[in-house]
């Protein structure tokens, strides 16, 4: 079975050279209530996946916005903003260090793009003396083995047995954020929010892991799904957590959380029905167990998006505790919210703009059909 720890290397591609067609993507239409105090936010990356929905809201929140980045994805993306471009990977910060000299400052940096220690610690002496909060996001990835269903923050971290790697691999990915959160909290202490997102979902997703859902299900005929369906699941949607990120920095919150929703427990038969009842649509599922589909060589988590068997290693990592991040004021749209957007953003999407990054998760239909024909009762 191909596990989630395995197949996350398509993510961090995804998270690393996002192509989403941002121009077509219809954010909310609701204004929020501007904030009572509006900051300056220096955003590191900001152009991929979370960047563009966290600087919606801040925008939308009243709040001043400077962008740092390489100015190559999507550069026409909010004209009103500031750029400062430069590289972070070849530790190029001059334009951050030529604002600083002029007597710039920023009340919090959000980091979207930093996947090595080095990168953390770099981006930290760039800006030392000119901000007072920073916020990482990190993963949920960070956990290692040990990890227990329900842990909270404090569950054991992933570690690699060459902490000054910087090959970003599925292996090393969490071992790499759980230093990169280290590095933030020793070159800032007591002033860092460590945030740690579960699966990211929802418009502008390019990975295309909850998006076969909806997708599926919208072009109807039965449906194959995974276990079941009292499997654990946990997903975020970008707009609930963009929302959040600025509710952090609005708010000075520091420590570590685990940015996983729903708030209470969802099972993979919740979340689907939960996608039916967003697109208005009544589907068979033909639930088929863990023996079976590792029998016939559908893997979790890559052929059956989302999906961790409750019996594997990995399980664990979506059934952590949220507990602290609701507290500090996490909220979530609905699955059928949710699946509705996502459908109509997918919609959106031309045959050739899906960036290349490995094989896409879902079965085709072809082989679906084939392990729908093995599961249908035998005619005498």
């Amino acid at each position: 079975m191909t596990t989630r720890r395995h197949f996350i290397q398509y993510g961090i591609a995804a998270g690393a050279a996002s192509l989403s067609p941002w121009n077509l993507i219809k954010l909310d239409d609701e204004k929020p209530k501007p904030a009572s105090k509006p900051l300056k936010i220096l955003f590191l990356g900001g152009t991929g996946f979370l960047g563009p929905h966290q600087v919606e809201c801040a925008i939308k929140r009243g709040h001043t916005v400077t962008l740092y980045n390489r100015g190559k994805s999507h550069p026409g993306l909010f004209p009103t903003a500031e750029r400062l471009i430069g590289d972070r990977s070849t530790n190029d910060y001059e334009s951050i260090k030529k604002a600083i000299a002029s007597g710039r400052k920023w009340d919090v940096v959000i980091d979207n793009s930093a996947y090595l220690p080095r990168q953390v610690a770099q981006a930290m002496a760039a800006v030392a003396g000119a901000v007072n909060h920073y916020i990482f996001i990190s993963t949920i990835s960070v956990f290692g083995e040990g990890l227990k269903p329900g842990s909270d923050e404090s569950g054991p971290l992933a570690k690699t047995p060459d902490p000054t790697t910087e090959k970003v691999t599925g292996e090393t990915y969490g071992a790499l954020k759980a230093l990169c959160e280290e590095a933030a909290e020793k070159g800032m202490p007591g002033k860092v929010a460590n945030i740690r997102p579960t699966l990211i979902v929802g418009p502008g997703d390019d990975t295309d892991r909850f998006n076969y859902w909806p997708v599926r299900i919208d072009r109807g005929g039965p449906v194959l799904a995974p276990g079941d369906g009292l499997d654990p699941v946990q997903i975020i949607d970008v707009r609930d957590l963009a929302e959040w990120c600025i509710h952090v920095a609005e708010n000075n919150i520091c420590g570590v959380f685990n940015a996983a929703g729903p708030e209470k427990t969802l099972t993979m038969k919740a979340m689907l029905d939960g996608v039916c009842e967003g697109l208005g649509k009544k589907t068979e599922f033909v639930w088929a167990d863990h023996e079976f589909l590792t029998k016939n060589k559908v893997s979790a988590w890559q052929d059956m998006p989302v999906w961790i068997p409750r019996q594997t290693p990995d399980a664990a990592q979506s059934q952590v505790s949220n507990a602290r991040a609701v507290k500090a004021g996490l909220k979530f749209r609905s699955v059928p919210v949710t699946a509705r957007e996502t459908l109509a953003w997918c919609k959106t999407r031309t045959p050739d703009s899906r960036p290349a990054r490995g094989p896409k998760p879902g079965l085709t239909p072809e082989r679906e059909a084939e392990i729908l024909k093995l599961l249908a009762p035998k005619k005498d």
